[in-house]
Parts: C-alpha cells; sequence; structure tokens
C-alpha cells in the first residue's frame, strides 16, 4: 500500500520502464504469438495493460487515457506502445498530486472498497504479473528477452 505519492512514482518508474521494454521487444508479426491457440497473445496482453491501467485509475479516480472496453486492439506494436506511454505519464501527473489522505481514502474497486494507495499497489501488480507472462513467450519464441528487473540470459 502507498502512503505517500512519491514511493508509488518511484516503483511505477521502474515498472513501467519495464514493461516498455517488453513491448519495445515484440516484432508485429509476433504479436499473435501465444503458449497455445486461444490464450493471451503478446499483442492482447500489451494492449490488456493499457486498458487494465485506465480502469484502475478510473476506479482511483484518476484521469488516465485509456481505451474503453469497446476499442479494438491496435494492429501494431506503436501503436499499442504510443498508448501506453500516454498511461505512463497520467499516472506519472495524476499520482504526484495526491496527498497521504488522498492515499487512505478508500474507492469503490472490484465490488467493494479498497483504500486508494492500495489500489495503486494492484496497478503495479498486475503489471507485473503479465510482464513475466510475456517475458516467457518472448523467449519461447526466441527473441530477446529485455532487462526488466536485472539482466538477463540474453545479456551474459
Amino acid at each position: 500500500m502507498y502512503r505517500v505519492a512519491e514511493d508509488f512514482i518511484f516503483d511505477w518508474a521502474n515498472s513501467s520502464k519495464g514493461a516498455l521494454k517488453v513491448m519495445q521487444a515484440i516484432p508485429d508479426a509476433k504479436m499473435e504469438v501465444s503458449i497455445v491457440e486461444g490464450h493471451n497473445s503478446l499483442g492482447w496482453l500489451s494492449w490488456h495493460l493499457v486498458s487494465v491501467a485506465g480502469a484502475f485509475g478510473h476506479f482511483a479516480g484518476l484521469q488516465i487515457p485509456a481505451p474503453g472496453p469497446d476499442m479494438k486492439q491496435p494492429g501494431t506494436m506503436a501503436e499499442i506502445i504510443e498508448k501506453y506511454e500516454m498511461v505512463i505519464e497520467a499516472f506519472n501527473k495524476e499520482v504526484a498530486s495526491l496527498t497521504s489522505e488522498q492515499l487512505e481514502e478508500e474507492v469503490p474497486a472490484f465490488g467493494g472498497m479498497m483504500k486508494r494507495g492500495q489500489l495503486l499497489r494492484v496497478v503495479i501488480n498486475h503489471q507485473t504479473h503479465h510482464v513475466g507472462q510475456m517475458t516467457v513467450l518472448l523467449r519461447q519464441t526466441g527473441l530477446k528477452v529485455p532487462p526488466v528487473m536485472g539482466p538477463t540470459q540474453e545479456m551474459q
């Protein structure tokens, strides 16, 4: 749980930097790669991070420019990355203005109530979960895995 905005902003910078590196490692030709047919693809997971960040931001009362549920996944990684970069900046700007009291406020989320600072922790945990999935798919596809939280095998 975050109790001061600067703590989220620090963690968000690291988390979003890693997610961005992973998205940048995905060529358009590999966007549809999934572990098995019918499962989440690299492109879908990337777009999911963009759209869900907007939903979580909405729960937290933040203005995060993310696609609605009816917006179709873009056909290129460049388009997804452009939207994700907007999400990164919006979280930085919006959270920077939150006070410690606002981070302690309860907001509606997931059918119940949650402290805004807890919800911001969920944003990062959710992203970390999917970035992990994406790095496995990159490796299985034969693509280089960028450093997300430290060096990767490809860097040795």
